[in-house]
């Protein structure tokens, strides 16, 4: 999706039927706002079902103060445009009222980025504004004073967020991250004590992420390669729609032959990935004029290592990561479907996917398809798409479970006989 050819209002309507659609506002909470080239502002409007807004229902508010719509700009438009006379470099705003970021900003605290390692690069800097009436000249004054000193989300006591980007879907980007963070932080803290990555490993990260590909010129596609370019877009978005994914990170491959497969992009929103999108890697070049995920070599060990194995996929979807974050482990003897589908569920080192990528790929034998490495992701592996992406849902359903067990009671573990009955039931 060309996102920066769509009209200001297409952008917010698109935008806020994403926020609302996935439980990141109410009906009456949150507004988004887009600065023009001509400096005009388009923004929600006050008062109006943000489930059943239409583009006719965005406001524009001009460069001198006229409003043109069919509706009063939303209430908290003073602050946008005291961000936007503040910071001239930022052209979007997006403010909304996420459960788990309200629950940092009742208790006044800033989720941590540090968790996991891309978060912190994708957020920047976050501070807390002060409290004030919403809709004032004085909360607005608030927010810009933090914008100033440079930094793109802030925390707002006992309210929310607000978050300023160089386009819309930057600075949703950035929401959904902090959002993301806050979830994890507090499932993580229902289970144990989170970990943070140091300075070091973080670098380590960025670092690793820089590696040069040969190229090729593709030819004609196929009829087999359509249809999994196809599958695949359908299972990435339906990973989206579980929160499996985020915009930002989640990255599904799948094998073509044994020396080429197929991946998610580097740097597409997962929401809106398209076939043409994804990206061939064979003989280990890549398709010209693409970027693929910058796990793709891990991916690429895996294959070579393992003929069993034809799809792998890498998430970091919030109660997966609730165990990678903590000493707890995933342990899958709960129900028959997760022992089934996860069985052995190691956790790596952090580096592990950095710096010893062959001994991480031989991990992954017919009896443990899928791993856990400490504060990064879950890497799950299988024998068809539908396959790999059946074990991730199990996987996070099945550590949603364990989580909720915390109030509840003392996990009881299927037996060890009962899992030798389900191994000879089942061929395992």
């Amino acid at each position: 999706m060309k996102v920066e050819l769509l009209h200001p209002a297409d952008q917010i309507l698109l935008m806020m039927e994403r926020i609302y659609g996935y439980g990141m506002t109410t009906t009456s909470g949150g507004n988004l706002s887009v600065m023009d080239a001509s400096g005009d502002i388009w923004i929600t409007p006050a008062g109006i079902d943000k489930g059943t807004l239409t583009r006719g229902d965005i406001v524009c508010v001009k460069a001198d103060g006229t409003v043109v719509g069919h509706h009063k700009p939303s209430s908290e438009y003073p602050f946008h445009r005291l961000i936007y006379d503040c910071r001239p470099d930022l052209k979007a705003v997006v403010h909304a009222h996420p459960p788990a970021l309200v629950s940092f900003s009742i208790v006044r605290r800033i989720p941590d980025t540090r968790l996991l390692p891309n978060e912190r690069h994708i957020c920047g800097d976050i501070a807390v504004a002060d409290y004030a009436l919403p809709g004032s000249q004085e909360l607005g004054e608030n927010i810009a004073t933090v914008f100033k000193r440079g930094i793109n989300a802030v925390m707002m006591e006992n309210h929310g967020v607000v978050v300023g980007g160089l386009d819309l879907f930057k600075a949703f980007q950035c929401f959904e991250t902090l959002d993301f963070c806050a979830r994890l932080e507090i499932k993580a803290n229902r289970i144990g004590i989170p970990s943070l990555i140091t300075d070091e490993q973080f670098v380590a990260a960025q670092v690793a992420d820089t590696v040069h590909l040969d190229e090729y010129v593709a030819t004609e596609v196929d009829t087999q390669e359509r249809g999994i370019r196809r599958d695949m877009c359908t299972f990435i978005k339906r990973a989206y729609d579980q929160r499996l994914f985020t915009s930002t990170q989640g990255t599904f491959s799948q094998r073509l032959s044994d020396d080429t497969f197929i991946i998610t992009p580097y740097g597409l929103d997962r929401k809106y990935m398209e076939p043409e999108d994804l990206v061939t890697i064979k003989n280990g070049a890549v398709e010209a004029g693409k970027a693929p995920s910058r796990s793709f070599l891990l991916h690429q060990s895996i294959y070579k290592l393992h003929p069993h194995i034809n799809s792998v996929i890498i998430a970091h979807p919030p109660n997966i990561m609730a165990f990678a974050v903590t000493d707890n482990e995933l342990d899958s003897r709960t129900i028959p479907e997760s022992y089934i589908l996860m069985r052995q569920t190691p956790k790596l080192p952090f580096n592990s996917v950095y710096n010893n990528i062959e001994g991480t790929a031989a991990k992954f034998t017919k009896d443990t398809p899928i791993a856990i490495v400490e504060n990064n992701c879950v890497i799950v592996t299988g024998q068809s798409l539908l396959n790999t992406f059946d074990r991730l849902e199990v996987a996070e359903y099945s550590a949603k479970a364990i989580i909720s067990t915390e109030s509840l009671g003392a996990i009881i573990h299927i037996d060890d006989q009962k899992i030798r009955d389900i191994e000879t039931a089942f061929k395992l």
